[in-house]
């Protein structure tokens, strides 16, 4: 969905045809409605199409809305596999919209914003699926030392870290009390695991942040690299996976739907593509999935907290952070829910 344009155009025109000579014809500003983070407009010329990401106005949590990490994992992913949009350029100062942003190219393609993904044959459905769990581990094979992504995190020590962060996100975004989220919280400080693996995570990877060849079933660029660190990967596994455990009315989850006839691999199948996949040990436990809902529910929270300052990226950002209750339900659930081992 687009919707009118910004009170920045006249600026952001004048900046970019002095960093884009090249550039011709009247420049088209359109805000891309729908997402709850960075705000993200289309930018097009007669002879180019881009799409900017900025930080949103007014006051944001500390360590978020980072377009500036977005911009660094992007340029460094530009030569590997792994199918990501070609940046143009990244202004770290606030003089020309507002806020920092950046420039990426705009790549032609399918985004799905319904998980049944509506419309699809189940053939067709099931290939995009088994393409996300591909390109996940496509994304975890990838050597972030070699592409210049040492210091984008700190290796080890992934889920001891978050849980202090997201401790302090709690903190900082609280409007109500969520005993679920504190419940969680204290859980996982008691059963942290042992294993330390290191790879690139996305940190949001989930199917309405890749962008699918407008015919094939294949991930043509993912998107939304707000969140990406260096982790562990059974974090963005977990993360990936929560549809399968959460209702439609949760976010768009599909726990409920008749998945054999939809022709949706069931969240079993989905895993083993996966590992397969990947060829890495280790496979994702209950703790993996509780952290995931924790993450969601003060995520969740953040967008109700931006509501209520009227900062809000969505017009829905009140109702979404609602979600934030269900979320933790869910990830007390994930504590109690056995995880078969392939």
């Amino acid at each position: 969905m687009a919707v009118s344009s910004p009170d920045f155009s006249s600026p952001l025109e004048a900046f970019l045809r002095q960093q884009l000579p090249a550039l011709s014809g009247a420049m088209r500003l359109q805000k891309i409605g729908g997402g709850q983070s960075n705000p993200t407009y289309f930018v097009d010329f007669d002879n180019r199409r881009m799409v900017l990401r900025k930080k949103p106005d007014g006051d944001v949590l500390p360590s978020a809305h980072a377009v500036d990490r977005e911009y660094r994992v992007m340029r460094a992913l530009a030569d590997t596999a792994l199918p990501v949009p070609p940046t143009v350029l990244y202004h770290p100062e606030s003089d020309v919209i507002g806020t920092p942003f950046y420039l990426m190219e705009r790549v032609e393609g399918r985004v799905f914003a319904d998980n049944a993904l509506p419309d699809m044959a189940p053939d067709g459905r099931r290939a995009i699926y088994l393409a996300m769990a591909e390109t996940l581990a496509q994304l975890h094979r990838i050597d972030w030392r070699a592409v210049g992504l040492e210091g984008f995190g700190k290796p080890g020590q992934f889920f001891q870290r978050q849980l202090r962060r997201w401790t302090q996100q709690w903190a900082l975004s609280k409007t109500r009390e969520n005993p679920a989220i504190d419940a969680l919280l204290v859980w996982l400080a008691d059963h942290l695991p042992d294993d330390d693996r290191t790879t690139l995570t996305h940190g949001d990877f989930k199917l309405n942040n890749l962008m699918f060849h407008p015919t094939e079933p294949r991930v043509v660029a993912v998107l939304d690299w707000e969140l990406s660190t260096l982790g562990h990967p059974l974090a963005d596994v977990a993360f990936n996976t929560v549809a399968w455990r959460t209702l439609p009315s949760e976010f768009g989850g599909i726990r409920g739907l008749d998945l054999a006839s939809l022709g949706i691999p069931d969240e079993h199948d989905y895993l083993v593509h996966y590992y397969r996949t990947v060829g890495h040990d280790g496979q994702a436990e209950p703790f993996h999935w509780a952290f995931a809902f924790m993450r969601w529910a003060v995520i969740f929270e953040g967008i109700a907290a931006r509501a209520h300052r009227g900062n809000a990226v969505a017009d829905d950002a009140a109702a979404v952070g609602a979600l934030s209750l269900a979320m933790a339900q869910r990830g007390l659930e994930a504590i109690d829910t056995p995880v078969p081992h392939f």
